[in-house]
């Protein structure tokens, strides 16, 4: 009971402090304020940044390898052999139907080409929209939802019909508003039918992981009007592993295979590349570690800075103080008590100049939320850190002046004129 109402008589007293010098307060405030929102806006765009890329990220699903002529990284330790990469064969067609066939570990197998080409409807245009050439196991891979009309049969996707499914954004600007199901539009001088509108995604950090501008044509068709057999065409095998059946095991099996139908020798590196979204995390992990620290350092000589300016104020609060220190400590007061009364009144403007930095970061996300296509949210754990760097800040910079208020001689304190 006498530590909660020795706690109790400090806070009550530092709040009056802090009401009587309100104008002293506020501009304490002011420093630990820039400081925490500086370092807490810092780590809330990088982690919304690293929420936005990742969600992009795993839409491409971690079960799923991609057969490609390129790796998405260089090994680790090692630079990007590009021209070593440059002299690779492309995924065939072939190369598909042997792993669909041969692969005990695969669930879905799907053959994708992807080439930029312009659009036509009437007098509208989308150019450079991304046009998909898919065989039928693709949407069993990529998830998406169909807002409108339907994904083509397996009927029209083996006999070629001209038909497309395409994204939210491209019914958006070459529709106008209309209803494109069972509309024709023009793509590369032919009549495409659309027969299905997919669900909008929103815009991702990686626009290539996004479906939102993406027209989506039966390779049968598709590959009538563009060679799959060049690197313009960016083919590729995406094979997705069987449930219980990890991505390393699937690996391992699609490389053997893959080895044995293009006849490599056992001394001979692969030739192909097998992409997973793993390596993409892995180079993530390592690049917003570093932004993370760069932030820190950035953030953190604002909250010094903040630091400094509680610790001056502090000073003077306990210069103009002195008489009551000496009458309280004539009154039997123990040091403890004065130590404790201006930690208190310290660590309370520290930690109300955090919340209102918090308050503005949190301001500022909800409008950069509101206002485009990007999420910034403001975690608890940048909450945490935002409060916890507060009293931390409030303890270190109110302990000198506090230890030399503690320290005083009643009889000179109280004697003390100003």
């Amino acid at each position: 009971m006498v530590i909660i109402r020795l706690v109790w008589e400090s806070l009550v007293m530092a709040i009056q402090s802090v009401v009587v010098n309100r104008l002293r307060a506020m501009l304490s405030l002011l420093g630990i304020t820039i400081g925490i929102f500086a370092i807490i806006a810092v780590f809330t765009i990088v982690d919304s940044l690293e929420s936005n890329i990742r969600e992009s990220v795993n839409s491409l699903g971690s079960d799923v390898i991609y057969v490609e002529k390129w790796p998405w990284a260089p090994e680790e330790g090692e630079e990007y052999a590009w021209w070593k990469y440059m002299n690779r064969p492309l995924a065939s067609l072939d190369e598909f139907e042997f792993i669909k066939q041969k692969s005990r570990y695969a669930r879905h197998v799907c053959f994708l080409s992807a080439v930029g080409r312009r659009i036509e409807y009437r007098n509208n245009n989308v150019e450079g929209a991304t046009v998909f050439g898919v065989t039928e196991g693709f949407k069993d891979i990529r998830s998406f939802e169909v807002a409108n009309g339907r994904y083509f049969s397996p009927i029209e996707s083996k006999s070629g019909r001209n038909v497309v499914v395409i994204g939210s954004k491209i019914a958006k600007d070459l529709f106008q508003g209309e209803n494109p199901v069972g509309k024709y539009m023009d793509l590369m001088g032919r009549k495409v039918m659309v027969i299905g509108v997919l669900e909008k995604e929103g815009k991702g950090t990686f626009d290539a992981f996004i479906l939102d501008e993406v027209a989506i044509l039966p390779l049968e068709y598709y590959r009538g009007f563009i060679d799959i057999r060049r690197d313009m065409a960016n083919p590729q095998i995406w094979v997705q592993a069987k449930r219980r059946v990890s991505v390393e095991e699937l690996t391992f099996e699609v490389t053997q295979l893959l080895r044995s139908y293009r006849r490599l020798q056992p001394s001979e590196d692969d030739n192909f590349a097998l992409n997973q979204t793993s390596i993409i995390n892995n180079q993530l992990d390592q690049l917003f570690a570093v932004l993370k620290i760069a932030g820190f350092f950035i953030g953190i000589f604002s909250i010094i800075v903040g630091g400094f300016g509680i610790a001056n104020i502090m000073f003077v609060s306990v210069k103009e103080r002195t008489h009551i220190i000496g009458i309280q400590k004539a009154l039997g007061a123990k040091q403890y008590f004065i130590l404790l009364q201006f930690l208190f009144e310290s660590v309370m403007l520290s930690i109300a100049g955090g919340v209102i930095g918090l308050l503005v970061v949190y301001i500022g996300a909800s409008i950069i939320t509101m206002s485009g296509d990007f999420t910034v949210t403001l975690t608890l754990d940048n909450i945490v850190l935002g409060i916890g760097l507060s009293s931390v800040i409030g303890l270190i910079s109110g302990i000198f002046p506090a230890w030399q208020g503690a320290r005083m001689d009643p009889v000179v304190a109280i004697n003390t004129s100003f």
